[in-house]
């Protein structure tokens, strides 16, 4: 075959070939158009239906409304100034710093910090001597510097001196107290970027814990002082200061309050534990407590990190780029991966996933109405994230990866809204003490003199189990997380910390 011809055949078969990759381009781009359309539709259809019920999707509606400045928790100038200063510039926090809501009680390095303490679920009283002797330590080796405790040179007390090392902070803690009287708080952040805008409110949820632990300290120190009245206002401050993180809707703030919440239940249980409350300090307690709601709370914070999750999904949509933070030698850097070559319908149908798991094994976890926690549901999602691997579809797989931490997260609002709850009814039991000379029999005579409402065991809706072993000691609990009545023991885990899986979560007069 001479040249001629076979460049024919050539010409011929290119053009055939181009064709074919035109038809199949176009076959590509009509598939992915149509499926792009299906997505979108799909995904659609679903708000609207869920709108119609009440529930939105619009990521702004979860953001705190803007307030006045003036009234606002977080433009008041000593919380202002700490979302500012992070840390001085030697990467050590201290008293005299500019950064003056610090609250570092830890100074010095780790090995001669006092252990953390007691725990009241153990029914571990604290011991202040540890603490005396840090500060008187940490302050005769920190002479000459600026970042000492006070503290009178002849040992007082265990709490007369952790009172004295502490007193430096008390202009900060009055101008704190002042600020936490502000009738809103709402974090200076862009809330628009979602999920980006975490990293900035994550300082001061540091910030806020810290707060926390120093307020811990102090008000043991008061109660353990025959101080009651000082006690009660640094635990209401602590308890109000929880309460400028309920309206965050991402969900590391709610773990965080929730974290504080544990710390603030530590001296009332003290406080309880050794008659340091009269029955106006009691009743005073009992109504601050009785207004945290952690299962609302847990609803809110679940449809706010679905929103944002699903907006930071949309985002990568509308950019083509997904960014994350990963770690390199020890330095978080932003890693930008591209998506552009992804199509629309990869990104709703995640959306749309992300938003059915939500319903499916988020909204039956908690009952608002009953106020009760469903155990099944949990063990049912349990299964079911585990079997998500096996039903890999490239329409799921954002959404399975980040919806297992979310639906965990249950379990923690529920054992911290049980340890309020018993924390209630012992202030009422200690009020129903002091009119009485005993505790009752049982929790029926404490409503309504001493209590309102009793409040059930929420993992059962059934009353909670009360033991009285005499006149002086009782025994307090819900069934807990395994659903079963295990007569008031506590269950340890190998390390000693205990298990809010197994056993009853207990309330025990000592």
């Amino acid at each position: 075959m001479n040249e001629k011809p076979k460049r024919k055949l050539r010409w011929r078969l290119l053009r055939w070939g181009l064709i074919g990759l035109a038809i199949l381009v176009t076959l590509v781009a009509v598939l992915v158009t149509e499926e792009n359309w299906r997505g979108k539709h799909a995904w659609e259809n679903y708000k609207h239906e869920a709108e119609t019920r009440g529930d939105s999707f619009v990521w702004a509606d979860f953001a705190p409304a803007n307030v006045p400045d003036d009234q606002n928790f977080f433009y008041a100038p000593i919380v202002a100034e700490a979302l500012q200063h992070e840390r001085t510039e030697d990467g050590d926090p201290s008293a005299h710093s500019p950064y003056r809501l610090n609250f570092n009680i830890y100074r010095g390095t780790s090995e001669n910090w006092p252990q953390h303490g007691a725990d009241w679920q153990k029914t571990e009283l604290t011991d202040l001597k540890p603490w005396q002797q840090y500060f008187r330590t940490f302050n005769e080796t920190s002479e000459g510097k600026t970042n000492g405790f006070p503290v009178p040179a002849q040992s007082q007390t265990p709490a007369a001196d952790v009172l004295s090392a502490l007193s430096g902070f008390t202009p900060a803690l009055d101008e704190l107290r002042q600020a936490s009287l502000r009738p809103y708080a709402r974090m200076p952040l862009d809330y628009a970027s979602g999920f980006d805008s975490i990293g900035a409110a994550t300082s001061h949820l540091a910030t806020e814990k810290r707060c926390a632990q120093f307020l811990l300290l102090r008000s043991l120190a008061e109660l353990q002082d025959d101080q009651a009245g000082p006690a009660l206002a640094d635990i209401e401050l602590l308890l109000r200061l929880t309460d400028t993180l309920r309206d965050q809707p991402f969900l590391i703030s709610h773990l965080v309050r929730i974290a504080m919440q544990h710390i603030a239940l530590q001296p009332i249980y003290e406080g309880l534990a050794q008659h340091r409350w009269n029955d106006a300090q009691l009743a005073d307690l009992e109504t601050a407590l009785a207004a945290k709601d952690f299962l609302a709370d847990f609803q809110f914070a679940m449809r706010g990190e679905r929103t944002c999750a699903i907006a930071t999904f949309e985002n990568w949509r509308l950019t083509g780029e997904m960014k994350s933070v990963a770690e390199h030698e020890g330095v978080d850097t932003v890693v930008t991966n591209s998506m552009r070559l992804m199509p629309s319908a990869f990104f709703y149908q995640n959306e749309l996933a992300f938003a059915r798991l939500h319903e499916q094994l988020v909204l039956p976890l908690v009952n608002i109405t009953n106020r009760t926690v469903s155990i099944a549901a949990f063990n049912q999602d349990d299964w079911d994230i585990k079997e998500m691997p096996k039903h890999y579809s490239p329409y799921t797989v954002l959404a399975n990866m980040a919806f297992p931490a979310v639906s965990q997260s249950v379990q923690r609002f529920a054992t911290v809204q049980a340890q309020v709850d018993l924390a209630r009814t012992a202030c009422a039991l200690e009020r129903y003490r002091l009119a009485h000379g005993e505790y009752p029999a049982s929790l029926d005579p404490l409503a309504p003199q001493f209590i309102e409402k009793l409040p059930h065991d929420l993992i059962n809706g059934q009353p909670l189990h009360y033991l009285r072993k005499d006149n002086d000691h009782f025994t307090l609990y819900s069934v807990g997380w395994n659903e079963t009545d295990d007569g008031g023991n506590v269950v340890l885990t190998k390390n000693g910390a205990v298990d809010r899986k197994k056993g009853d979560w207990v309330w025990k007069q000592p």
